[in-house]
């Protein structure tokens, strides 16, 4: 009875909240399982939205709050959807959470909002919200599919900081808002093709480059 108790002890802590299987729902997404550089999803709001810093802010935590809680309410009704019509009540759930978001937004971040413009309402159709939904909490209990949610959320949240990084600190020479290489006293003009969405393309295809020769990827295998 002793040796089983001690066994049982020794299982608890692996099988808890953040057990390695649940971490790593939550770090694979961040850059061997990214979903915009390596799963090729929401690349259309990483180009539009990433001018400025602050709206690509706001826009991934809008994206992970959607993902993560649509996530949950799916998985708690798996069992009870049927499966002719579960594209529906997903897009049912998703619609709830992004009518929150843009709500909250105009509420107490009006100003980008404006910014954001139909961005936010486009979350709906995300291939990222939808591809989780489909993939993992259609098949999960309603833990393991938050932190997926929050993992795939935070994962294109990275990147479009990084994109908005460099379009916004190189395209128009300041981050948010405040003009760095004015402050420093270095004469920069600022480059007009990252302002452009071929210019966050650009980007991006070095972000995908970067991280596949660290990690090694390839096609053939």
């Amino acid at each position: 009875m002793a040796e089983t108790a001690e066994k049982t002890a020794e299982v608890k802590p692996k099988d808890g909240l953040l057990s390695k299987k649940n971490r790593k729902l939550l770090i694979d997404p961040l850059d061997g399982n990214n979903p915009i550089t390596v799963q090729v999803l929401g690349i259309c709001s990483a180009l539009a939205v990433t001018v400025q810093l602050e709206p690509a802010l706001f826009m991934a935590a809008g994206v992970t709050i959607v993902t993560a809680c649509s996530n949950v309410v799916i998985s708690m009704l798996r069992n009870s959807i049927p499966s002719r019509i579960r594209i529906i009540v997903q897009l049912a759930i998703v619609s709830l959470w992004v009518i929150l978001v843009d709500q909250i937004l105009q509420a107490f971040f009006y100003d980008v909002s404006k910014k954001l413009s139909t961005y936010v309402g486009l979350i709906i159709t995300n291939c990222i919200v939808m591809g989780r939904l489909e993939a993992y909490a259609m098949a999960n209990k309603p833990w393991p599919s938050f932190l997926d949610g929050l993992g795939n959320g935070f994962g294109y949240g990275l990147i479009l900081v990084i994109v908005a990084f460099f379009r916004e600190l190189f395209g128009s020479g300041s981050l948010f808002g405040y003009k760095v290489f004015a402050a420093a006293g270095i004469p920069y003009m600022g480059n007009g093709l990252l302002m452009l969405p071929a210019g966050a393309c650009i980007i991006v295809g070095i972000i995908i480059w970067v991280q596949r020769a660290l990690n090694g990827y390839s096609e053939d295998h």
